[in-house]
């Protein structure tokens, strides 16, 4: 393996931090401003031009804001808390493709940072060390309510890897492969959410439970926790928290994109649009366009879903893991496997019954959600 290699890694693994860094800042951004649209109010615009310098004066703020710790704190888990919980949403995104590849000074440039055959168990691993982070936090804070807030939240991201863990299955019985590349590859005919459309619900109302995003945001429940497993934490430590939440967004959108809505790759009712003009094949430079504006697609909707749904309460959101999505999931993975098997058995049609039976198991699933809210309204009158 020759030094250009090494660099060429380093070079890719920088760029990537980079750009997971820079969107962290300018989500937060697009976050208030789509918040104050949404919210018929203004948002931030005072820190340069409409606001654009806004995360950079945010940024200033946190770095020379006192940082305060308890005296009694568990000092050595209480400093790398953090960094264990904004690491891996860095490293995570090590096996997600940005494109396809070109040539460079008669050397071919991938754009991605590592091609794993497992690349799937590869996010499947990374993606659960977050959790150690946040019970450690609450643990070394030497606090009560801290301590609560950090069981409370990891017992809600255990859950919820759970059925993360089964959205993956049913793409690697689509994809027929771990490979992300390859996966991305399956889909240049159809994408997987049309084949799947409430794998991909799911799998998002997943995500947003595993980022600890609205209507899940259990540390953010002030009113029951004083914050949560954070409530120790000022300045630039909490700062580190805060920006793990935002680049497990991307991430996670990253990853949202590459599994069901094909990835770098054009729709594929778009691939021979004008002799293949807007092909990833002809231009490779399209690809990590068309990823970013599905990334930039999901993160909007991330943010809607915030403005417009209120939080759960505590014990319904763990019913919904619990009850609802975790046999839905095993019940979409049945789905697709059989699907997959009778199409190859004897007819392709039967692929195509893979959507209709997934969204009827998904009909009685809002079934159940509805008669049991209904039979509790009617226990409270009682």
């Amino acid at each position: 393996m020759d030094w250009v290699m090494w660099l060429e890694w380093f070079l890719k693994g920088l760029i990537l931090c980079l750009i997971l860094l820079g969107g962290f800042a300018y989500l937060t951004f697009y976050e208030r401003r789509a918040l104050a649209r949404m919210q018929v109010r203004v948002g931030p615009n005072r820190a340069g031009p409409q606001g654009v310098l806004q995360p950079i004066a945010d940024a200033v703020k946190l770095i020379f804001k006192e940082e305060l710790t308890p005296a009694k704190v568990y000092k050595v888990v209480f400093i790398l808390a953090p960094v264990l919980t904004v690491v891996p949403s860095l490293v995570i995104a090590a096996v997600v493709p940005l494109g396809t590849s070109f040539n460079l000074f008669g050397r071919e440039i991938t754009l991605y940072v590592a091609d794993l055959n497992v690349g799937i168990l590869y996010l499947m691993s990374i993606a659960s060390i977050a959790v150690y982070g946040i019970v450690l936090a609450g643990w070394s804070s030497n606090n009560k309510y801290a301590m609560l807030g950090g069981i409370r939240s990891s017992a809600q991201m255990i859950s919820y890897e759970l059925a993360l863990g089964l959205c993956f299955v049913f793409v690697i019985l689509m994809g027929n492969s771990m490979n992300l590349n390859e996966i991305v590859e399956a889909q240049r005919e159809v994408w997987f959410a049309v084949v799947q459309p409430v794998g991909l619900i799911v799998f998002f109302l997943v995500v947003l439970a595993e980022v600890n995003r609205a209507p899940f945001d259990m540390p953010e429940a002030e009113q029951e926790l004083t914050a949560g497993y954070h409530a120790e934490y000022s300045g630039m430590k909490f700062a580190l928290f805060f920006m793990a939440e935002y680049q497990k967004m991307i991430v996670m959108s990253m990853i949202t994109a590459t599994l069901f809505l094909g990835g770098y790759r054009e729709p594929w009712f778009m691939t021979n649009w004008l002799n293949g003009i807007f092909s990833v094949d002809t231009y490779w430079f399209l690809g990590p366009i068309y990823l970013f504006i599905k990334v930039f697609f999901l993160l909007f909707v991330m943010i809607w879903v915030r403005a417009t749904w209120p939080r759960l309460r505590y014990d319904r959101l763990m019913a919904l893991g619990w009850k609802i999505l975790l046999p839905l999931t095993l019940a979409l993975c049945f789905i697709t496997a059989v699907g997959i098997l009778l199409a190859d058995l004897y007819n392709p049609l039967y692929y195509w019954s893979i959507p209709v039976l997934s969204i009827f198991s998904f009909l009685i699933s809002i079934a159940v959600i509805y008669r049991d809210l209904t039979r509790r309204k009617v226990n409270a009158r009682v």
